[in-house]
């Protein structure tokens, strides 16, 4: 292992192992800025303040002041809602010593010679009962002897209202910048950075965070693990590939529906890696603000670049790699845009990123930029796909281990009744059967809560108190069991398993199916479900003469497959081998038709012409089994809920088993009544 670490420190491709450099200095606060702004209104309240010696009484005032000639001047002004008036001693009147005594007690009483300040003060209602009550007190003055009259004015401290009105607004608004920007920048986790909306916003995961997920934790994907692990093995063992003029691909994209496992799998490659990683999405490159989207691409591969090797994860990447030009937006400048194309310089521009690789996951790669997918950046593209049955039993293998689950419980049973079930579909029916289990008081989980967690998730909440009348529930019993009928009786269509009339979901009435897992279809077999699917509204016709609005669901299933014939497939006669179906996803964009008006007519004929041609085959099959619909939908009124030995007992031993027995079993599809 020395010789191993001592190759790779050689070529300079040794996993770095730094420890976090701790920081310089004290982190910068918020609060910082909201107490001195507390400290400098306080500092006002006190700085400002000015001095108006002491408070005594108009009479104190009077007689020991006014009357002996002592009083220079008298200033009064508005003070909240009385008159204050403040009482200025004349300088020679300071030296007295009578006067000092009165007063040497104030320690605001002011005796030097300047006389700056007002010796005392005291208050009055009015500025007119001011003026009345000095005019009484010296009207037996002698007439030499100069009247004192107050001087009105406006009090007001320059130095205050200056602050108050613009010093104390401006330090406001700046911290609340500065606190809008720690906001928009990441804020609490951003260490305090007031312009860090510009960097990265990726989780790393290096060895002092590591992710505890292996592949060990990943069931099935087993081809999309070999991939993702020949990455891993590259960064570990980077000498065994280089030797042979080998170089390490780019960029890696995890491409497949919702649900079935990219994201875990990219988990596990960090776990495995043992190299730094770098985890975010895509949408967290854009912002508001003009740039930052490309700025946030430079600083993830300046830090990438700083702890090569390593790995970079965009989680559903289709936010930013959208194709340019195809977003719907007219002129201006675009932020999307201007981000792919950063990300695609710095996967493959004019400088390099040595031992920096690029995984992303998306369920939309038809979308994607054709740019961003070439050899040099994208250089492969692993499908995750739907699991088979043999992966669904593992997953299931994983999901069930921390259940209390009944001895019995078999997992391949489980797999062969969850046909088309991703990986996060699976973990959903594991934790609804714990919660079924649950609320049936249960002390483990068994199989028919399973069944039952699969019945929920599919087609709905039971509603067993719905109102129905006795007219509206024979119908609903008619239209499942024409369901159930053609579906038995044709080859190539959906072997039954379930039919009931309890209301679930927003369908009054219910049939499972477990169709088999074809890779390819034929029209005879696409015909076949067809015609099963117009059942329901083929029995209403049959018995009742009339149809009703039950079939919405059905007419909108054959609606789809019939278009899909037609103009995806390839499959009508009178159209020939054409496609209409546009694989890249661009046509969505345009707004105009691939076909002219009159090609336009006859797919519209075709589609009609094949529809009404199964629901005349399925009036046919049921008006030859008439008294059997009758009886199924008889007992269906009784039991409610029919399986597939009930439906045994009225037809007989179903002539296409070994469909049902050795195919996989696929989806199983409410069907509304």
């Amino acid at each position: 292992m020395n010789d191993n670490q001592n190759t790779n420190e050689k070529q300079g491709k040794r996993i770095p192992n730094i420890p976090k450099k701790p920081q310089k200095g004290s982190k910068f606060n918020i609060f910082w800025v909201y107490a001195a702004i507390i400290i400098a209104i306080i500092a006002a309240q006190f700085l400002f303040t000015t001095d108006g010696g002491k408070e005594v009484t108009y009479q104190k005032f009077e007689q020991q002041m006014l009357l002996k000639g002592d009083v220079q001047k008298v200033v009064a002004y508005k003070a909240d809602d009385l008159v204050r008036v403040e009482v200025y001693i004349k300088k020679d009147s300071l030296d007295k010593k009578k006067l000092y005594d009165a007063y040497k007690s104030n320690s605001t009483f002011n005796v030097n010679s300047n006389n700056a300040s007002p010796v005392v003060y005291f208050n009055a209602g009015t500025m007119d009962g001011l003026d009345k009550q000095l005019t009484d007190s010296q009207k037996d003055l002698p007439a030499n002897q100069p009247r004192v009259l107050a001087e009105k004015t406006s009090r007001s401290n320059p130095l205050a209202s200056w602050f108050l009105s613009i010093i104390l607004p401006v330090l406001l608004l700046i911290g609340f910048w500065i606190f809008m920007m720690r906001r928009m920048g990441g804020g609490a986790g951003g260490g305090g950075q007031i312009f860090s909306i510009g960097k990265s916003k990726a989780t790393l995961f290096d060895k002092e965070s590591q992710v505890n997920i292996t592949f060990n934790d990943v069931a099935g994907l087993e081809e999309a693990k070999t991939e993702v692990m020949e990455i891993v093995d590259f960064l570990k063992n980077p000498k065994k590939y280089t030797d042979l003029g080998g170089k390490i691909p780019k960029g890696a994209l995890l491409v497949g529906s919702p649900g079935t496992g990219k994201t875990l799998l990219a988990k596990a490659v960090a776990g495995e890696a043992q190299v730094p990683f770098f985890s975010l999405s895509g949408s967290d490159f854009v912002e508001m603000f003009v740039g930052v989207g490309a700025s946030r691409v430079r600083d993830l591969f300046k830090q990438a670049k700083d702890k090569s090797p390593c790995i970079i994860f965009i989680d559903e990447i289709d936010a930013i790699g959208r194709a340019r030009g195809k977003n719907g937006v007219m002129g201006g400048n675009d932020e999307r845009e201007n981000t792919l194309n950063q990300l695609l310089v710095e996967m493959d521009g004019f400088g390099t990123n040595t031992h920096v690789i690029i995984l992303a996951a998306t369920n939309r790669a038809d979308v994607l930029d054709k740019a961003l997918l070439r050899a040099g950046r994208f250089d492969r593209q692993i499908y995750v796909d739907l699991p088979d049955v043999i992966e669904r039993k593992q997953i299931f293998e994983v999901h069930i281990t921390p259940l209390k689950k009944s001895e019995e419980l078999d997992t391949e049973f489980l797999a062969k009744q969850t046909p088309g079930f991703s990986g996060a579909d699976i973990a959903n029916v594991c934790n609804e059967a714990a919660l079924i289990a649950a609320r049936k008081n249960k002390s483990a989980v068994d199989k028919q809560d399973f069944l039952d967690a699969v019945d929920r998730i599919v087609g709905g909440l039971e509603k067993k108190n719905k109102i129905i009348t006795p007219s509206e529930k024979r119908a609903i019993a008619i239209h499942e069991a024409g369901h159930a009928t053609v579906s038995w009786l044709l080859e190539h269509a959906a072997p039954l398993v379930k039919v009931t009339i309890v209301p679930r979901g927003q369908s009054l009435g219910a049939a499972w199916y477990l169709p088999e897992e074809r890779l390819i279809v034929r029209p005879h077999q696409m015909l076949d479900e067809m015609c099963a699917t117009m059942g329901g509204r083929a029995a209403e016709k049959v018995m009742f003469d009339t149809i009703s609005t039950g079939a919405l669901s059905d007419l909108e299933k054959v609606n789809k497959q019939a278009r899909a014939m037609v103009t995806i497939y390839g499959l009508n006669d009178k159209l020939g081998n054409i496609t209409y179906y546009d694989s890249s996803g661009q046509n969505e964009y345009n707004f105009s038709k691939p076909y002219s008006e009159d090609t336009a007519l006859t797919i519209d004929k075709e589609i009609s012409a094949l529809i009404e041609g199964q629901y005349q085959r399925a009036i046919s099959l049921l008006e030859e089994n008439k008294d059997k619909l009758i009886q199924l939908a008889d007992i269906l009124i009784e039991k409610e809920v029919l399986f597939k030995d009930d439906l045994e007992v009225i037809f007989g031993k179903r002539l296409f088993e070994n469909q049902g027995e050795s195919g996989t079993p696929g989806h199983i599809t409410p069907v509304e009544a």
